[in-house]
């Protein structure tokens, strides 16, 4: 028995063992490459999709899941619709224009999801939670075009290079071996390299435009009638790729954007801002922009913010009659631009204190330098996970103080019981540990505690005394504890009477006004390094505001 195949179908031979059916003609030319480049695509889609999202929607948990859920389902109706197309049409010619299609649908995808971004920032701004996830729902379906049809690459490609069927599982797995290899390029080329070079846009664009030409390059060579059309795409995607230079990710929320750069963590503005006293002020903005992480006064006489940046200066005087000179050495995990540290430096005085700054993300620092004048002598400002550096240091500080939210999360490994008696072991025997946390409102007029209380709780499990003291005028609660045991009465007696800092005094005695400064006592170690839901308390807290707290 013998039949005889079309181009790509099997042939059988009556007297042939199951390792001698075999499919005529030999592989296609370029088959390997498609497949290489399209498995770097789809991983290079899935970064930008996550960088061109960030500055609407944030960098939370609940984002990165849909994003990778919808990733996952988009691609697993393409190997489902890919699979079939093989079967019906195992042609290369057809493969090859599949991904041609991927590459120009990938290109769209950077104009197409900026007005639907703007409608995510209205609805944001108006806390219209329908309309702001359907906008995140919306967003993600642009995706779906380029991603289903890289998706159909792999089983077409198996489908194609199978030349004897006792060596499919071998031919599958280098298929599946070489889409892997430029899967990993995907992530880290446009991660390390072109994304903080030439922007998310951009690297887009030049994915698409590097399927495209593969693309066009295998239809070439299977002689494709259709290649001259579709190297009108490579025209369509190189004008939107012109047309991207210089253009702006997102506007300033409000005031002067006079700066923007894309670095491999954060999405980062400097807006200029007008205060209620007519000066003028510099603040750092990251990502979805809804805070604001560093503020630096353009007038030099005017140092406080009256931010929770301010408060850091006054944790230490909860001992028992401390004098300013004994704050030596502080520590600040979550640097940003540097307001804290420049504050406690006027405080103490840069020949008395020395400030260890620690900023995960390099270019912040630079920013801070060039734009937040973050250039004290006594600040050592370094690029490094804060509680690496915290736990490698050999250094005993008076002030450690945590600041390094990824808005609207505080890094998880930040909260933990584990890092608080970190932290403690690196304190000075009257040390501080203070924490920043957000208590935003809540749709009954009044402030939701749920994070603050949480890392109250867990902090009380480590240190003798824990107060509370809300930022006036912010939506913030500063943490402290203390390493050796305190009193709320210490605070007040040295505000009053030992304090001779104008600075010190002035934002003592605004917290004592407005602080509604009290002690913590429940102990519950809530955040742990096995078990920290720091994501699940603030997704709840977004939920319910977005929702108008609708429970």
């Amino acid at each position: 028995m013998a039949i005889e195949p079309k181009q790509g179908q099997l042939k059988l031979t009556g007297n042939a063992g199951l390792g001698e059916l075999s499919v005529a003609p030999t592989r296609p030319p370029f088959l390997l490459p498609i497949v290489f480049v399209g498995g770097m695509s789809v991983m290079a889609t899935e970064m930008c999709a996550s960088r061109l999202l960030s500055p609407y929607f944030g960098t939370s948990l609940l984002i990165w899941a849909n994003i990778i859920g919808f990733v996952i389902i988009y691609l697993a109706v393409g190997y489902f619709i890919g699979g079939r197309i093989a079967d019906r049409n195992p042609r290369a010619s057809v493969l090859y224009q599949l991904t041609s299609w991927a590459a120009l649908t990938m290109g769209l995808v950077p104009l197409l999801i900026k007005p639907v971004l703007d409608v995510a920032e209205d609805a944001f701004k108006n806390a219209d939670g329908v309309l702001f996830y359907g906008s995140l729902i919306v967003t993600l379906l642009l995706f779906s075009a380029p991603l289903i049809l890289m998706g159909c690459i792999s089983p077409f490609a198996v489908r194609l290079a199978v030349t004897q069927v006792g060596k499919a599982g071998k031919t599958a797995g280098t298929i599946s071996s070489l889409s892997t290899v430029g899967s990993i390029l995907g992530i880290f080329i446009p991660v390390l390299i072109m994304i903080p070079t030439i922007g998310t846009r951009r690297t887009m664009y030049v994915f698409a435009l590097t399927l495209l030409v593969f693309s066009l390059l295998g239809l070439y060579l299977v002689k494709s009638r259709r290649t001259p059309f579709y190297a009108s795409f490579v025209v369509v995607v190189g004008v939107l790729m012109a047309l991207s230079v210089g253009g702006i990710i997102r506007p300033a929320v409000s005031g002067e954007l006079i700066y923007e750069h894309e670095s491999p963590d954060n999405y980062i503005q400097v807006v200029k801002r007008q205060n209620g006293d007519g000066t003028f002020r510099n603040d750092l903005v990251l990502n979805e922009g809804r805070a604001i992480h560093s503020i630096y006064n353009l007038d030099p006489t005017k140092v406080l913010t009256g931010g929770p940046w301010d408060y850091y200066m006054v944790a230490p005087f909860f001992n028992k009659q401390l004098s300013e000179i004994q704050v030596k050495k502080v520590m600040i995990i979550g640097l940003g631009a540097g307001t804290s540290a420049k504050q406690i430096t006027r405080a103490y005085g840069e020949k008395n204190v020395h400030i260890d700054g620690i900023e995960v993300d390099e270019e912040i620092i630079k920013v801070g330098r060039q734009y937040f004048d973050m250039n004290e002598p006594n600040l050592n400002a370094v690029a490094d996970d804060g509680r690496y550096y915290l736990i490698t240091s050999k250094d005993k500080y008076d002030i450690i103080g945590m600041d390094a939210y990824k808005q609207p999360y505080i890094p998880f490994h930040l909260t933990t019981q584990e890092f608080f008696r970190q932290a403690k072991e690196h304190m000075t025997p009257t040390g501080v540990a203070v924490v920043n946390a957000g208590a935003p409102s809540a749709s009954n007029g009044q402030r939701d505690f749920r994070l603050v209380e949480a890392l109250a709780k867990t902090m009380k499990t480590v240190f003798p005394n824990v107060y509370l003291i809300n930022v006036d005028g912010y939506f913030n609660t500063i943490i402290v504890g203390t390493n050796a045991p305190t009193d709320i009465n210490n605070f007040r007696e040295n505000i009053t009477q030992y304090v001779s800092n104008d600075l010190i005094k002035t934002v003592g005695t605004s917290a004592l006004q407005k602080g509604d400064i009290r002690e913590w006592k429940i102990a519950q170690a809530f955040f742990t390094d096995d078990l920290a839901p720091v994501e699940q308390v603030i997704d709840t807290i977004i939920l319910d505001y977005v929702l108008g707290g609708n429970k």
